[in-house]
């Protein structure tokens, strides 16, 4: 293929978080694939009273091999104005657009029009959700908004392909499956990662991991601690790594009322990226006890460090955790929740193992960027 000039349009450094890992990671498959790349990212991401958590910025260096351009505003009409005149200037052969939130709608529709303008690049969305996990006034007005100067669509699961036609009935469209972040290291020893986090090697270590939301079902997983209290074999203990994007008060409550203080390990602060192989490689077994989900960064994240995982059955999640092979399937209820994890300890990680590792290889990023350049039209 000739060498292109491409823009990606969404978080990135000194933004944090999955969104902005993924990003700078789709830059550098890019890049090594021979094309021209920089990031458009927000100097203003969400106004403070939309964001849960304590800070939306990294505190480690900027990647140094990404051209990362901080300048757009979510609010500022002129903004998007000024931006969309800069790129539609630039002719991009190529924009890539992450929509993962309704909020994003208006923003990115405005640039995205006016850039339309130069009769030239091709737009295509990479997205994460159409219709969100927690509805607010105003999503579909405008992901309707945000859905025309697109010209083909990338979606993240299954679930968002399926809900698309609401918004583009006649955009192309593929889903391509979240690739494999490896672009927190390699895995290291479980000896040294629990050294590092000062976890005991002989302990069953069960893992939630990422932001918590309500959507998320870490209320049904501490159910399940509870039931698992009185197992007959080992009881495992529950590491928590990440922060609270909603008011911690009510977990904390229903610790206290469940009496399992002892089965858990709480690190729930922002897990910074050099950190976070240490809490997927101190772990046995990944839970996602989700009440509802399109796909998660957290099933990547554990391809990549080759642990297995007990996920529920909802949106997204069992397609690409094949039962009793990658991991095991339960309900979104505790009682099956706590009989998987039982099952998983009573099969053992060698089970699944083999599995896993042949599974991995499906989640390239080069897939990923070809299916981009597919839907495009670029060839």
């Amino acid at each position: 293929m000739q060498k292109k000039s491409i823009i990606i349009i969404g978080p990135a450094h000194p933004l944090r978080g999955g969104l902005a890992s993924y990003d700078e990671r789709l830059a550098k498959e890019f890049q090594q694939q021979g094309h021209t790349v920089s990031i458009y990212t927000f100097s203003l991401q969400y106004p403070g009273f939309l964001f849960p958590g304590t800070t939306q910025f990294s505190t480690e260096p900027a990647p140094a091999d990404i051209d990362i351009h901080v300048c757009i505003n979510s609010v500022n009409p002129f903004n998007w104005l000024s931006v969309g005149m800069e790129l539609k200037k630039q002719q991009p052969d190529l924009i890539v657009v992450r929509y993962w939130l309704p909020f994003m709608g208006p923003c990115l529709g405005s640039i995205l029009r006016i850039v339309k303008q130069n009769k030239h690049t091709k737009i295509v969305c990479i997205a994460d959700n159409i219709i969100p996990h927690e509805k607010r006034f105003g999503d579909v007005a405008f992901t309707k908004y945000f859905v025309p100067p697109i010209d083909a669509f990338i979606t993240m699961s299954e679930k968002v392909l399926a809900d698309l036609p609401q918004f583009a009935a006649n955009k192309p469209a593929k889903f391509v499956a979240h690739p494999l972040y490896d672009n927190f290291g390699e895995k290291v020893s479980q000896q040294e990662a629990r050294a590092r986090l000062n976890i005991k090697e002989d302990e069953l270590i069960i893992l939630f991991f990422g932001f918590i939301r309500k959507y998320k079902g870490l209320d049904i997983l501490l159910d399940a601690m509870k039931i698992l209290q009185s197992s007959p074999q080992p009881i495992p203990k529950l590491l928590i790594a990440g922060e609270f994007y909603e008011d911690r008060k009510g977990y904390d409550e229903q610790i206290v009322r469940l009496g399992i203080q002892g089965m858990l390990i709480l690190k729930t602060e922002f897990i910074a990226d050099s950190e976070v192989k240490y809490y997927l490689c101190a772990a046995d077994v990944v839970v996602q006890p989700y009440r509802s989900a399109t796909q998660s960064g957290v099933t990547p994240l554990a391809y990549h460090f080759e642990k297995p995982m007990v996920v529920t059955n909802v949106g997204g999640l069992p397609s690409l955790v094949p039962d009793d092979k990658v991991g095991l399937i339960a309900e979104p209820n505790a009682a099956s929740i706590a009989l998987k994890i039982e099952e998983y300890f009573t099969k053992g990680a060698q089970h699944f193992l083999p599995h896993l590792i042949e599974e991995k290889k499906k989640y390239s990023w080069s897939k990923m960027v070809a299916t981009i350049f597919e839907v495009a039209g670029l060839h």
